[in-house]
């Protein structure tokens, strides 16, 4: 594996392009993979890697704006960060990679990113599977966040934190917990952009999430436009892919698989 630094004219993105262990030599469609709010290529671990060996698909996974080594915002985005992601940041990196076919991966704020990507009817996008992503901001998620920041505040999270985010480590905490404890803060418009969506979607979330409930699940695929299938997953909280690693691989694989063909 190498990292590349793509210079996308306002901020310069870390990315890592995965190749499946096996190739039967067809064109696939490209996973891509977009992490959670304080999280990075490392945090992922290594089931985007597993998740391209099983659907024999090339994969793509990168720092996000202000995380892991790529290059701070060039402006602060406020609470907007996640929609200026998809509609502007997303479209061009994928562009920059030449992907014109893929699956988009999320996890958390990267699930609500791509759900927002979505409701673009971007051409190259096929499908959408997200883990613990949000369409609304509950109290238990307001709840956690505080406890994050009292965490960040007073224990050594900064510093577990800093390791993956070196100089990014402030100014991506602030940037994450600001946003969800603003009086008035959602992620996405759920009401506006959900029913635009018209790819097939998963959304999975583990039953004891301390960042959301079930009813994320059930706005998802009650608004979207397209076929939605949920997963709520037992004895599993808010990264469910490294929780529930076996089930979650298995769900996702059987999901994208008749999709993962190129046409």
């Amino acid at each position: 594996m190498s990292d590349q630094f793509l210079d996308l004219g306002d901020r310069t993105l870390r990315v890592r392009r995965l190749q499946p262990q096996k190739s039967d030599g067809l064109e696939r469609t490209t996973l891509v993979f977009l992490h959670e709010g304080l999280g990075c290529i490392e945090m992922w671990r290594d089931f985007p890697q597993k998740l391209c060996d099983v659907l024999q698909c090339e994969g793509v996974v990168y720092d996000r704006t202000g995380y892991g080594q790529s290059s701070p915002w060039p402006s602060d985005p406020g609470v907007k960060y996640m929609e200026i992601e998809a509609d502007a940041v997303l479209p061009k990196l994928l562009a920059r990679l030449a992907i014109e076919d893929c699956v988009l991966v999320g996890h958390s704020d990267g699930g609500t990113i791509a759900l927002n990507y979505a409701a673009n009817d971007p051409s190259p996008l096929r499908a959408v599977v997200t883990l613990a992503a949000h369409a609304i901001n509950e109290p238990i998620c307001i709840a956690a966040i505080h406890r994050a920041r009292e965490a960040y505040a007073n224990t050594d999270l900064r510093q577990k934190l800093a390791r993956y985010h070196g100089d990014n480590v402030d100014r991506a905490f602030h940037l994450w917990s600001d946003a969800w404890v603003a009086p008035g803060f959602e992620p996405m418009d759920a009401n506006g952009r959900l029913p635009k969506i018209e790819v097939p979607v998963q959304a999975i979330q583990g039953e004891d999430d301390d960042y959301g409930t079930e009813l994320q699940l059930g706005i998802i695929a009650g608004k979207v436009a397209g076929y939605c299938e949920t997963r709520l997953v037992p004895d599993c909280g808010h990264s469910p892919h490294l929780q529930q690693s076996a089930y979650v691989l298995g769900e996702i694989a059987r999901f994208v698989a008749p999709m993962a063909l190129a046409d």
